[in-house]
C-alpha cells in the first residue's frame, strides 16, 4: 500500500493508494488522523477516492479531503485543473498559487430554520449532511455530540456552532460526523456561509485558519490550502 499523509488546515488525513479497505482497517490506519482519502481510480486529471472517518464510516463529502485528493494528483500529473468524484459528486478543482485549490463544489441546500431539542438551527446539504447554529462557537462541545446523533437526523450530521463577525466574515467551529471537533471543514464552510448569507463571498475563520467561500445562485465555490506533510 502506498500511503502520505497530507493536511488542509490542520484537518489532517492519510491518503491512500488502496482498492479493499475495510470499515476495520479504515479505523486502525486512521488513528491519530481525521480521516483517510482512499484513492480507488484515476488518470491524468481526474481520481474517484472514498472518504473514510476515523470510526470506520464513510462521507459522502468532504472538501478538505477532495482537496487533498486533486492537490495530490496534480503533484504527480502536472494537472492544473482535476476532477475528483465521491459517489455520484464530482468536485472541480483548480491550483492555484502558493498551494491553494479553488474547488466547484456543486448545489448546496438550504433548509428553513427549525429548533431540536431546544436548539435553534438551519440545516444545509452539501452533497452531506449539515446543521448550522447561530451563537458562541465556544459551545460546540456541547452542541455538537448531542445534535449529531439526534433523532432528528438519523444518519448523523455534521454540526456547526457559527458567529456573524461582519457582512462576507464568520467565525464557527465544527463537529464532524464519526470524527468529533476538527480544526477546520471544507463542507462546513460552506454550510455556515449558506446558512449566513444568501450570495457572495464569505471568509470563515475556523481554529486551524480561513477558507474562502463563494456563493453564486445555489452553487458553491471554495478557496483554501492542502499540503502533504510526510
Amino acid at each position: 500500500m502506498t500511503s502520505s499523509k497530507w493536511q488542509a488546515l490542520g484537518n489532517v488525513y492519510l491518503l491512500v493508494e488502496r482498492g479493499d479497505l475495510t470499515p476495520e482497517a479504515a479505523r486502525a490506519e486512521a488513528r491519530g488522523t481525521d480521516g483517510i482519502v482512499q484513492v480507488v481510480a484515476g488518470g491524468e486529471d481526474w481520481v474517484d477516492v472514498v472518504i473514510w472517518n476515523p470510526d470506520g464510516s464513510t462521507a459522502e463529502m468532504s472538501g478538505n479531503g477532495t482537496r487533498i485528493a486533486a492537490r495530490w494528483l496534480a503533484e504527480r500529473t502536472g494537472a492544473e485543473r482535476v476532477r475528483v468524484r465521491v459517489g455520484c459528486r464530482e468536485v472541480v478543482a483548480r491550483m492555484l498559487q502558493g498551494g491553494e485549490v479553488e474547488q466547484e463544489l456543486g448545489p448546496v441546500e438550504v433548509g428553513e430554520p427549525e429548533s431540536v431539542d431546544g436548539i435553534e438551527l438551519v440545516t444545509v446539504s452539501v452533497g452531506n449532511p449539515h446543521a448550522v447554529v447561530r451563537g458562541d462557537p465556544d459551545d460546540i462541545v456541547a452542541i455538537g455530540p448531542r445534535l449529531e446523533t439526534h433523532a432528528r437526523f438519523p444518519e448523523r450530521t455534521n454540526v456547526q456552532v457559527v458567529r456573524v463577525d461582519a457582512p462576507g466574515e464568520v467565525t464557527a467551529r465544527v463537529w464532524e460526523r464519526g470524527v468529533g471537533e476538527t480544526a477546520a471543514s471544507g463542507t462546513s464552510a460552506v454550510a455556515v456561509a449558506a446558512a449566513t448569507q444568501a450570495d457572495g463571498e464569505v471568509v470563515v475563520h475556523f481554529p486551524g485558519g480561513d477558507l474562502r467561500v463563494r456563493l453564486d445562485h445555489g452553487r458553491a465555490f471554495l478557496t483554501g490550502p492542502a499540503e502533504r506533510i510526510e
